[in-house]
């Protein structure tokens, strides 16, 4: 139980409905479209689109998404894979002809296809109950009359002023200078778009002047894209991948994403007594940053739109070899990482419904504020999710035309004894397979409320430097240095993270991370 003298945030109780997302405007709109006869998905599309508008820097129409989700009154989990490919003309070998190492991050060649659309349309025609245009209008309202900048959409923005580029920069910053917090965003730009998409549907995105705007304006930065590559894009349904932790089966997406690495992670946890260390202290930690070491360095090797030996991944046995190279006093070196840009913004929705369709959906532009690159006219803002493939000759995610890069968002479902447990997800790019497995382990290893479990602090082991945040003491930090860990405090938390619990009783319980604005709300 929470000491009510300290600073904290309940979870939140309710019985027909309830969503939890990193914005209360996103809360609030899911809620009134379930109230107006949707369901969980119109929710979650509805709400997904008006965190564009919310959190513009961590997402928007541009962008991709990953979908886990039941239809009412089921335990069957389905996948939605909204990510989009590459153009055609994308060349690994001509970049690096042109002297190019990574994929540049600003740059029209890290921009594939956007995929959200795709998917969301798909969704909603498939199982939402509501009209697509009802589930454009709350973003059409917000784009119009603006909505109150929050304090960490704020800190964020700033962090990634320097992204924007060319007719972003006007859509996006105010007078030359980033938005404050409290103050209105109004997107005109926006706004034109969502009724086209009102009026025209999916077809209104990848064809027609929308899509000769995004052609045009990517061909003037240097891309390849071609009204072809618009046209074609298709999102997909996909079969989940799972593993188990205690007596939960943690449900994740398949690869082109990397929920298999929260898996292996899971599955290398297992070996260590967890259960009797110190939840906050540095023996943790330590464990925790080893097998994320070697878990991510498995990632980057292995995982790719095509060919990733998943089984190879999910294994025991590959869990455990790995970690027979854990010392448990001394920290290793990094593994060499092959994966060439991980980053840190995303939002996630989770919604349960009366009829207890569960939906785990996230949706991000990857970096903060994508490629910095968006059209004139219609303020489509182009993620950078190329920059998720490699450079690197004959490895599997070496980029190329057609193909899907190495995503990093995962969406998540716990199932227990069969029953759906508990949609969730992580936020935090690179983080989350770390974050899945962090939370998970809270609640099982720990027995945590699912709040308690998303409010505990966190470390993470990134590219050679374990970042732990200021909810662990000095002490720790200090005996972590003392293992050999280069030990960083980070200026941005780490991650953020939803949750809803369904109980045996028929209760919900939902939490949502204080590192973020939102909030989980109820009915």
């Amino acid at each position: 139980m929470r000491d009510f003298h300290k600073p904290h945030r309940s979870s939140v109780f309710a019985q027909d409905a309830m969503v939890a997302t990193s914005h209360p405007i996103g809360s609030k709109i899911a809620l009134d479209i379930i109230a107006k006869g949707g369901n969980a998905m119109d929710a979650a599309i509805s709400a997904a689109i008006v965190l564009g508008l919310c959190e513009p820097q961590m997402t928007g129409l541009g962008g991709d998404c990953f979908v886990l989700f039941t239809p009412p009154n089921s335990n069957e989990i389905k996948a939605m894979n909204g990510s989009g490919h590459a153009p055609a003309g994308l060349s690994a070998a001509k970049l690096r002809a042109d002297g190019h190492d990574t994929i540049p991050l600003r740059d029209a060649s890290a921009v594939t296809i956007p995929g959200a659309v795709d998917a969301f349309a798909r969704l909603s025609k498939d199982w939402g109950q509501l009209p697509w245009d009802v589930l454009l209008q709350p973003s059409m309202h917000y784009a119009e009359h603006g909505i109150p900048v929050a304090p960490r959409v704020a800190f964020d923005w700033a962090e990634g002023l320097e992204a924007l580029q060319g007719s972003a920069r006007d859509q996006f910053l105010k007078g030359g200078e980033v938005y404050k917090t409290g103050e209105l965003f109004r997107d005109p730009r926006q706004l034109k778009l969502l009724r086209h998409l009102a009026e025209h549907g999916r077809d209104g995105f990848y064809t027609g002047a929308v899509a000769e705007e995004m052609v045009a304006t990517l061909n003037a930065a240097g891309g390849t894209h071609t009204m072809d590559d618009f046209a074609s894009t298709q999102c997909d349904y996909t079969q989940p991948i799972s593993g188990t932790y205690g007596d939960l089966e943690v449900v994740e997406h398949p690869p082109n994403g990397h929920g298999a690495t929260a898996i292996l992670m899971m599955n290398m946890m297992k070996r260590f007594d967890i259960k009797s260390m110190d939840p906050f202290g540095a023996e943790r930690v330590h464990i925790e940053a080893e097998i994320a070491k070697l878990a991510y360095d498995a990632r980057n090797r292995f995982i790719a739109d095509t060919g990733t030996p998943t089984d190879y991944l999910l294994s025991q046995d590959t869990a455990d070899r790995l970690c027979d190279l854990i010392d448990p006093k001394q920290a290793m070196a990094d593994p060499k990482a092959i994966s060439e840009a991980v980053h840190k913004d995303t939002i996630y929705i989770t919604v349960v419904d009366k009829n207890r369709m569960s939906v785990s959906l996230i949706y991000s532009v990857f970096h903060g504020f994508g490629s910095g690159i968006a059209t004139p006219n219609y303020g489509v803002l182009f993620q950078n999710r190329g920059a998720g493939f490699t450079l690197e000759e004959g490895h599997p995610n070496e980029a190329a035309g057609g193909k899907r890069p190495m995503h990093t968002i995962i969406p998540g479902i716990v199932k227990k004894a069969g029953r759906v447990l508990m949609p969730f997800g992580v936020m935090g790019g690179a983080y989350q397979p770390n974050g899945h497995a962090r939370l998970i382990s809270n609640m099982v290893d720990f027995d945590m409320s699912v709040q308690n479990a998303i409010d505990a602090p966190r470390s993470f082991a990134d590219k050679g430097t374990l970042k732990v945040e200021r909810g662990y003491s000095d002490d720790v930090r200090n005996e972590l240095t003392g293992l050999g860990h280069t030990v960083d405090v980070p200026d941005t938390p780490i991650g953020g993270a939803q949750a809803i619990v369904l109980h045996d009783n028929g209760v919900l319980e939902g939490g949502s991370d204080p590192r973020k604005d939102g909030c989980a709300l109820g009915i």
